[in-house]
Formats: C-alpha cells, sequence, structure tokens
C-alpha cells in the first residue's frame, strides 16, 4: 500500500507551467514530484524521477474561448526527487527539476521562441501529527513546511537582431519561457489520509499553498493555492487506480513601486491578465512491485476562470518512476528457530 501511495502523491503538487497569463507568463517550475507526501519510515529512502508534458494552444478571456494571440505554448520537464526519513516522523524532502524545452511558437510556426535550463531547488521537511491503525482502518495526518530556491536563470534573453555595426540586439523572453520566476518562495503543506485495509480503498485530503517573493527585477508572481481530494482503489495486488479532483487559485502579479510602464513592456507582462482560478480531473494508474512503482497520470480541465486574456490549460501527462528501499538493515528481535 505505501508503495502505491507514494506513486500518486508525486502528481499531487504539479503545478503552473502556464498558470500566468500567455503575455505575462508564468515562469517557475511545475513540482511535479511530491513535494508533500505521507513520511517514510526512519531510514527509509525513496528516489524518484518523472517527465511531464504540456501543451496548449487554447485561450480564454475570464472563463469564455477567445482568439489565439499565438499558435501554442509546449513544455518538456524532467523532475528529481530524492525523500529521507530522519525518524519515524519526520522525513526530509530535497527535489528540483530541468526543463529540456519551453517553447511558444508563433501564428504560422514563426517567432518561435525557445529555452531550456535547471528551475528551483524544493527543500521540504514533512511531519507526522497523527497516525493510528485501528480496527482495520488507517489514519494519517502530516503537515509540511519548505522553501523553493532559484537556481535556473529568470531574465534569460533570445538575440532578435544582430548587424556587424550596431551588434547583436537581445530581448527579455516571457516569463512563462523563463526556468523560474527568480523569487525565494515559502511553501506549506497538508495531508489527510483515510485507508479502509479489507476493502483496499483509500482516501485523501491534500492542500499545497506557495507564498511567493519578489524577484530581482522587482516582479512579485501571485501565491500558488490548491487543495485536493482523491480516491484510490488496489486491484490484483499491485495495480492501483487512483482519481483527483484539484481546485487551484493563482493570485496575480504584483510589480514594485519603482518598476516603470516602459519595463513592464520590455518584461512582457500585464498585470491585468495574470492569476486565475482552475478545477481538473487526474485519472492516474499505477504498478508496484518490491519498492519500485511505475505510474502515469493525465490532467483534465474542468472549470478555467482566467483574469484578462490567458492561455489556459489543455494537455498534461505525466509519467514516473519511483523506488523504495531501507539505507539499513535492522537485525530482528525473534531468534530463528533451530533446525
Amino acid at each position: 500500500m505505501r508503495f502505491l501511495l507514494i506513486s500518486f502523491f508525486t502528481l499531487i503538487f504539479s503545478t503552473y507551467v502556464f498558470s500566468q497569463g500567455c503575455c505575462s507568463g508564468g515562469a517557475g517550475s511545475p513540482i511535479a514530484g511530491g513535494a508533500a507526501t505521507g513520511v517514510l519510515q526512519e531510514n527509509q529512502m525513496e528516489v524518484s524521477i518523472n517527465y511531464q508534458y504540456n501543451k496548449s494552444n487554447k485561450f480564454f478571456t475570464e472563463n469564455r474561448d477567445t482568439t489565439s494571440l499565438f499558435n501554442n505554448l509546449n513544455s518538456d520537464y524532467l523532475f528529481f526527487r530524492v525523500d529521507y526519513g530522519l525518524s519515524k516522523k519526520l522525513t526530509l524532502s530535497v527535489a528540483s527539476g530541468y526543463f529540456l524545452d519551453k517553447s511558444k511558437i508563433g501564428k504560422d510556426n514563426a517567432d518561435t521562441i525557445s529555452s531550456n535550463g535547471v528551475g528551483d531547488l524544493i527543500i521540504f521537511p514533512r511531519y507526522s501529527i497523527y497516525n493510528k491503525t485501528a480496527n482495520f482502518k488507517h489514519t494519517a495526518v502530516v503537515l509540511g513546511l519548505g522553501f523553493k530556491i532559484p537556481l535556473g536563470s529568470h531574465n534569460d534573453s533570445t538575440l532578435v537582431y544582430s548587424d556587424e555595426w550596431i551588434g547583436d540586439i537581445y530581448s527579455l523572453n516571457p516569463p512563462m519561457l523563463q526556468a523560474t520566476n527568480g523569487s525565494n518562495d515559502f511553501m506549506f503543506t497538508s495531508f489527510l489520509f483515510r485507508e479502509y485495509q479489507k476493502s483496499k480503498l483509500r482516501f485523501f485530503i491534500s492542500s499545497l499553498y506557495v507564498k511567493k517573493g519578489f524577484n530581482s527585477l522587482g516582479i512579485k508572481y501571485g501565491d500558488y493555492t490548491s487543495v485536493s481530494f482523491f480516491a484510490s482503489k488496489t486491484f490484483f495486488y499491485r495495480w492501483g487506480v487512483t482519481t483527483q479532483i484539484k481546485a487551484e487559485n493563482i493570485g496575480q502579479i504584483k510589480i514594485a513601486n519603482n518598476i516603470q510602464e516602459r519595463e513592464l513592456l520590455e518584461y512582457h507582462i500585464d498585470p491585468e491578465s495574470t492569476g486565475s482560478k482552475k478545477w481538473f480531473f487526474i485519472p492516474q494508474l499505477s504498478y508496484s512491485q518490491n519498492g519500485l512503482t511505475v505510474f502515469a497520470a493525465y490532467e483534465i480541465p474542468l472549470y478555467q476562470y482566467l483574469n484578462g486574456t490567458q492561455v489556459g490549460s489543455q494537455y498534461q501527462f505525466t509519467v514516473g518512476v519511483n523506488y523504495r528501499f531501507l539505507t539499513k538493515e535492522y537485525e530482528s528481535d525473534i531468534l530463528p528457530l533451530s533446525k
């Protein structure tokens, strides 16, 4: 059951590759690797690698479809995570990711802008405040408090003109194409788990809040809040099916007082066209054996309300592999039977 549990929690906090608008962008790495799950056993380790593909050519003004401003926005992202059980109640998670590609494809496939690079370092300890099993029912409550540190660049630019007399002229990439938002952010999470062991049925509720800071450009991306509801069932001992309903809210971008309108145009930011409210349905299939779990999930948008005019969510597919093992062998308290 633990192997199944960890497999689909790698998707709980997959966030906002396209979250802050088509022109303003939503720079920042998605957290596709389980920033907050239940705790591990003492001296237990879990290593995880996930691949996430995003693509969208859907544009919205508030909750209405609108004319596309460009062809599409897409990304290919790898996420790495290592968790370690410091004690039976405290687990430390360290994670980071790398964008293989982030591309904004212009009309008729012209004016394409692409980038890649490392995203953020996420350090996320989690503490179990309640864990009890009775009458074939298991209940757990876990809280987490962590922070995110930018490793990649938030001010990458693209060569737009070159001349032997003038030289090279670069244009700052839109925030949606930056590998990170460039700010130090705090993260808070809660996780409530209930398992009915006889029927192999589990229910979960989890929440995540990311408090954003200002980056060096004087930009503060909107705070992120999500609440997810899960139902999971095991079949044939090793196969698991999980359904998830996720509600998320992203605040609008805030600009420092010393930033001028000219600079906003240079940064490709329209603060009025940032922020959103969305609901998603996320089915997942997983297979677990001997500490190894393989899973795949697909995110289906149910409702989207985007401030101003922005590119919305459309396709998101995630596959991953987790491996859990003990780093220290314990001697059994029971003596072996003599022959």
